[in-house]
């Protein structure tokens, strides 16, 4: 067998099963088809932690519980930036006062003394700024914020230094069952296993192993918002407006920036998403709205096929907002199934530690000024709006797992997410790329393989 383990997959799910399995005397390898590992965390690198409340799926809602519970201290221990900060679900009618009451008797089911019902003036006592239209809330303090993509990162880092195999650019064409094991054959290679972990989401690798009729999903359009103001001018609470399939909420970005969330099963203008969001956010200025991007929301029961007793193979299905939170208890917990199965004995010799990083605006002048002094390249800004310098981008491509799109600099730096949206940085970006990769400029690509930024020269001449 050419691995122990095979995970189909290198999003956080699949980057967070190659590091709970790496603490073992495991051979594993993580196939992905794009270019970099964590593409399905929002590009914005901003999630909430949920509490599990709002989830009616009781597995689900178990998963985010559990989640909610580790996430603080993997984010301590990987230094991935998250901060708790409670959430507020607003109720202005009869049916928002239903959804919370139900929420708030699933707390009660649950024995979770902390979460509580506020009506009257204690809701304008927790957070003065709501409208006074809001008859009833509900208040739930352990929620919180977290850099997601920073923790995907984290995982596969820290899975890739403990000899997990990261198979990028390789999409997987077939699964073939054998008398002892899998044979999986991608677009570059072919692969045998012992257990193969599915969690790709592709309906036609399922459907061709277990012959189940395709699913059909509800999927909710989602539009972000985020403005250049300070959230603790507005609120301290992450705040959740909900009806139906509409759902509006108003957070805080880890740095305190504000973003502004719409969904529904409609897909709407911006001019619609800002109207909403406005009662919440007291005003919009259009001059200070930094970023706007398209998303998805899933509200699907987690689905997890495990007969790897019978024959290997465990298929890992999440289409839920979430996925952050519940990352860390779905791992451990089909880590555990695996390792049942193969019997194996954790290594002495793990690496539980994260690669050492900088972030110059999160440093003291005194820490930047060592720096510099180590590598120039640190002295160099390159990112004006961010204040990101060359000695980051640098990093984030020479690390393990490092960058080799603009998207990839972006999601790991920051760069390119000021006000100017990358116009006086990425062409220095794209170069930095092409010199660090040994590549042409032109073979730089924003996120993909068919996302080429620059096609040519603007000239092109035989001889000179």
């Amino acid at each position: 067998m050419d691995y122990d383990v095979l995970i189909l997959g290198g999003g956080i799910i699949g980057c967070a099963l190659a590091y709970e399995l790496s603490k073992y005397n495991l051979n594993i390898a993580v196939v992905e088809k794009d270019y970099d590992i964590g593409s399905d965390t929002a590009l914005i690198n901003t999630a909430t932690i949920y509490d599990g409340l709002e989830s009616e799926d009781e597995l689900s809602s178990k998963l985010i519980r559990k989640g909610n519970l580790m996430i603080e201290e993997y984010a301590s221990k990987f230094n991935v930036p998250y901060k708790r900060c409670g959430s507020i679900y607003v109720a202005k009618d009869a049916e928002q006062e239903e959804f919370i009451d139900n929420m708030y008797k699933r707390a009660q089911k649950k024995k979770i003394e902390d979460v509580k019902l506020l009506e009257g003036e204690d809701i304008f006592k927790l957070e003065k700024n709501l409208d006074r239209e809001i008859k009833k809330i509900l208040y739930i303090p352990n929620t919180g914020v977290l850099r997601s993509y920073d923790l995907a990162l984290a995982y596969g880092e820290i899975a890739f230094d403990n000899g997990v195999k990261f198979k990028l650019e390789e999409e997987v064409e077939s699964i073939e069952k054998l008398t002892k094991g899998f044979k999986v054959e991608t677009n570059k290679n072919k692969f045998t296993c012992k257990i193969v972990i599915n969690t790709t989401l592709d309906e036609r690798l399922t459907r061709g192993y277990d012959n189940k009729p395709e699913r059909i999903y509800n999927k909710n359009y989602l539009k972000y918002i985020m403005l250049d103001k300070k959230y603790e001018k507005l609120y301290s609470n992450i705040i959740f407006d909900i009806k139906g399939k509409e759902r509006i909420y108003i957070r805080p970005t880890i740095v305190g920036s504000i973003i502004g969330a719409y969904s529904n099963d409609k897909n709407v203008s911006y001019d619609r998403v800002i109207r909403r969001l406005s009662p919440l956010l007291k005003s919009i200025d259009s001059n200070r709205i930094k970023m706007v991007l398209d998303w998805h929301l899933f509200d699907e029961p987690v689905r997890i096929e495990n007969s790897v007793e019978e024959n290997g193979y465990i298929n890992v299905e999440v289409r839920h907002y979430g996925q952050v939170t519940m990352t860390p208890a779905l791992a451990l917990n089909i880590c555990n199934l695996v390792v049942g199965n193969l019997n194996c004995k954790l290594k002495k010799d793990f690496i539980d530690k994260r690669r050492e990083y900088y972030k110059f605006k999160e440093l003291s002048s005194e820490e930047v000024n060592e720096i510099i002094k180590l590598d120039n390249k640190y002295g160099k800004i390159i990112c004006a709006c961010e204040g990101i310098t060359e000695g980051e981008i640098v990093d984030a491509i020479r690390r393990p797992l490092g960058a080799r799109t603009l998207e990839g600099i972006k999601r790991r730096t920051g760069a390119g997410f000021g006000s100017c949206r990358g116009c006086y940085c990425n062409e220095k970006i794209i170069s930095i790329l092409a010199r660090e990769t040994g590549k042409k400029i032109t073979e730089i690509v924003k996120h993909s393989k068919n996302s080429r930024i620059i096609l040519g020269r603007i000239k092109e001449f035989d001889t000179m």
